[in-house]
């Protein structure tokens, strides 16, 4: 394999800045080691060396005595070896590690501009060459560092690209990069003319240059790895015993993050906090401090099954000290309060301490129990506005706003009868002054916020949220929010919910007001992130952008991810209806959330028989991690074999 020559950098800070302790002379900081690749002349190399605080290694792929010969490159070679660089010949791109000793191997960053196997060279043989060179390049770059490739306009293939060709005419350099593990975290214009003394060649330094108009820098960064989550089990005492439950695998990730502890700087804590300094200032107020069950038991009337994550019970579940020690599961341990529950006349979820212990028990999926419980207890004062948060679970379909699970902030206030009406108005009055605040500190973050009648909806208009609370109880009005960020206003989205109540054993001069709303849902919307299992993510540049807890506009760090779509056909089971949550549940589980969009693409029935055909198509994606063609393709057998066993569909 052969590397093409040399090429401009874009004019922009093309390093990440190394990160010492405080304290820490700036003299004391290590050099920034930087590699660079298939250089024609050195011309480039030439005027990055020199740069302070950074070791060059210039190579290239011919031998010195080709090289010299030819224009500048002798002058180039002599001012990079004047100023202390590296300079090496005969180096293959795909073989990196061979060339360093393994002291030598740690590189900060690594250029290599206008990559090309030579003459008349096809996209697929480039290809091969960039994911050689991504495999080679993961051996010898430091786990923050950065790959920085060069290519001409509509090589690489993303929308940056000005024109854009098609998919399978381009170099197709990010999914090249994901089978190495690598992501897209930057592109910017590629500037010959700011580089002083660069003067562009060709294919092994021939006349003819690469033509650098429209060509686009690529900087790449390490993705975290695919995660292969262990069983979790949970052990809660329950009813003075200790019993334990494995946790549902889509969840395992998410179970125990604690976004709303006090040392958390997640969006999502900061939006409640705010919210709750904002509504402190309006109302007596008073957070409910003790733990809250994560399981309720028994039967939700008017929630389909299919919405709830059943779990089973069994002192046995606990693992024994034998599986712990080798690491067969993680646990987690619960110490608090437990509730269970049944319901009124009217439909209400009623919520009561000491339950008989029942085998079967579900992962919360709201809040409004507890709220419920304040009330039924007597432990509220008629005007304080009392606040309860936590994560909730609820099973749904695969979209980029609907949640398996997200953090509630559920209010809950007794007024006197007739006083209901300005009360809510009053409240949601604060609550709008509270996420207007945040123009202040998310850059242009405009929102228009309101009430909206629960009447003037049709059920087929909510979302997954607002259309599982109109499943628990009747309501009022819906929370609805538009958000206009540069000029380009996202549709409305419900965000919340109220919901009033009268309780004749608890008082007959007072309505109960409960409000909820959706904290992830508010981030999403606020911080302007597009994808809510960016909230989950473990990489720690997502929470570096919001320091301090300030709330900002999201940037992301894995631009334009590529999508792979698989089809899967199969036959329902006769008699049987088909559960598309079950459906959308098992590829949440076998894809590790990496299935982004799944859509029913042809059905039909055999008239002699009766039995009914499905064809589905489903889009993979990663919104943080690099995922490759390969990895898809496993994720798609998986799933296929687990539809068949736990669906019992005849695949076709």
């Amino acid at each position: 394999m052969r590397e093409g020559g040399s090429g401009p950098l874009a004019g922009r800070n093309v390093m990440r800045e190394r990160r010492r302790p405080p304290g820490l002379a700036a003299e004391m900081e290590p050099a920034r080691r930087v590699l660079l690749l298939g250089e024609g002349n050195f011309s480039f190399a030439a005027s990055l060396c020199g740069a302070a605080g950074t070791h060059v290694v210039a190579t290239c792929y011919e031998s010195e005595e080709e090289v010299s010969g030819r224009g500048r490159a002798a002058e180039s070679i002599r001012r990079l070896r004047e100023r202390g660089a590296e300079v090496l010949f005969s180096v293959d791109c795909t073989k990196l590690k061979d060339y360093f000793l393994p002291e030598k191997r740690e590189f900060d960053c690594i250029y290599f501009n206008f990559p090309h196997c030579g003459r008349k060279a096809g996209v697929v043989k480039n290809r091969e060459l960039l994911a050689q060179f991504f495999h080679g390049s993961a051996e010898v770059l430091t786990e923050e560092g950065e790959i920085h490739v060069a290519l001409c306009n509509g090589q690489g293939g993303t929308p940056a690209d000005q024109p854009r060709r098609e998919w399978h005419n381009s170099w197709q350099i990010v999914a090249v990069a994901a089978g190495a593990g690598f992501i897209l975290s930057n592109v910017h214009p590629f500037k010959a003319d700011t580089i002083h003394g660069y003067k562009c060649t060709g294919y092994r330094s021939q006349d003819k240059s690469f033509c650098v108009e429209g060509a686009l820098n690529h900087i790449f960064t390490r993705s975290m790895p695919l995660p292969y989550f262990k069983p979790m089990i949970c052990e809660i005492a329950l009813e003075s015993r200790k019993v334990s439950f494995q946790v549902p695998q889509v969840l395992v990730d998410k179970i125990n993050r604690g976004f709303l502890e006090l040392n958390s700087n997640h969006p999502v804590r900061t939006i409640k906090e705010k919210l709750t300094a904002e509504l402190s200032q309006a109302f007596p107020l008073q957070n409910i401090d003790y733990c809250l069950s994560l399981l309720h038991q028994g039967h939700l009337n008017g929630v389909c099954h299919s919405n709830i994550f059943w779990i089973i019970l069994s002192p046995e579940e606990t693992p024994s000290t034998e599986e712990m020690s080798n690491g067969l599961a993680n646990a987690v341990l619960f110490s608090h309060v437990d509730f269970c529950k049944d319901i009124d006349k009217n439909g209400w979820v009623n919520v009561q301490e000491g339950c008989h212990l029942s085998k079967q028990y579900y992962l919360r999926p709201s809040l409004l129990p507890y709220a419920q419980a304040i009330i039924q207890r007597g432990a509220f004062l008629p005007g304080t506005l009392h606040v309860l948060s936590g994560p909730v679970f609820r099973k749904c379909l695969i979209t980029p706003y609907s949640m398996p699970v997200f953090h509630e902030m559920v209010f809950v206030c007794a007024v006197n009868r007739g006083t209901e009406n300005s009360y809510i108005q009053m409240l949601m009055n604060n609550i709008k002054t509270s996420i207007h605040s945040f123009h202040q500190t998310v850059p242009g973050f405009k929102v228009n916020i309101n009430l909206q009648e629960a009447t003037s909806f049709e059920t087929a208009e909510l979302n997954d949220f607002a259309a599982f609370e109109s499943q628990l109880s009747k309501i009022q009005y819906f929370i609805c929010m538009e958000i206009d960020t540069s000029g380009s206003c996202e549709k409305g989205f419900c965000v919340g919910i109220i919901r009033t109540a009268h309780y004749e054993i608890v008082s007959s001069e007072l309505v109960v007001v409960f409000a909820s709303l959706n904290l992830d849902l508010l981030a999403m919307l606020i911080c302007g992130i597009s994808d809510w299992r960016m909230l989950w993510t473990s990489d720690t540049r997502f929470l570096r952008q919001f320091p301090r807890g300030e709330l900002r506009l999201f940037k992301s760090f894995s631009l334009y991810p590529p999508s792979y779509v698989h089809d899967v056909s199969f036959w329902v089971p006769d008699g049987e209806q088909f559960d598309e949550v079950a459906f959308h549940t098992v590829a949440r589980q076998v894809s590790g959330e990496m299935v982004v969009s799944i859509q029913l693409i042809d059905s039909f029935q055999q008239s002699e028989t009766g039995r009914k055909s499905l064809c589905y198509r489903l889009t993979f994606q990663s919104c943080d991690k690099a995922l490759s063609h390969q990895e898809v393709a496993e994720m798609q057998l998986l799933f296929r074999k687990e539809i068949n066993q736990r669906l019992r569909v005849a695949l076709r």
